[in-house]
């Protein structure tokens, strides 16, 4: 298994590899079985499945998981997958990252996003080249933002469909 793990009072976040990324993208779950993980309702959801081919860049381009690509997020009682979670690539020369989560349907309203993004948010600030996380969240996605405010992120700008943040 990987060296990268970020465990959360009820959550264990996992780094996607390129083979699970690839086989995920295939439809092929045996890896992610053999780990001892369950899929959870619904997973991989649309969303993942329009992440993954920019998880499987994102890990070529870095060679294997740093932990500024994408995370798989787990519950510790059913070791079963709920969603993903994670940066578009290291830090920029600002020492900026992005963040970017989903939780499948059936398993929203749990906390769940908040207590993912929080860990993850928490282990980027613990990387020495990391000064500022950003996020954005659509106008309408009020759960989000809700989560993004209740992480200690500041609205920095908005346009026509997004809400931009920030948090140091």
């Amino acid at each position: 298994m990987n060296e990268l793990k970020i465990q959360t009072q009820r959550l264990l976040l996992i780094p996607f590899t390129h083979k699970i990324a690839t086989n995920v993208l295939q439809e092929n779950y045996e890896e992610l079985m053999g780990m001892g993980l369950t899929l959870g309702k619904g997973w991989p959801d649309a969303d993942t499945m329009e992440t993954i081919p920019k998880i499987i860049i994102a890990l070529e381009l870095a060679g294997k998981p740093t932990g500024f690509e994408s995370w798989m997020i787990i519950t510790t009682d059913g070791m079963e997958i709920i969603g993903d979670a994670g940066f578009k690539g290291g830090p920029n020369t600002e020492g900026e990252v992005d963040i970017g989560y989903g939780i499948i349907e059936a398993e929203r309203k749990k906390g769940y996003a908040y207590e993912a993004a929080a860990g993850l948010t928490n282990w980027a600030l613990s990387q020495p080249k990391v000064k500022k996380i950003t996020a954005k969240c659509l106008l309408d996605n009020i759960d989000s933002a809700k989560i993004l405010v209740k992480m200690g992120f500041e609205e920095i700008k908005r346009d026509d469909t997004m809400i931009y943040w920030s948090k140091q």
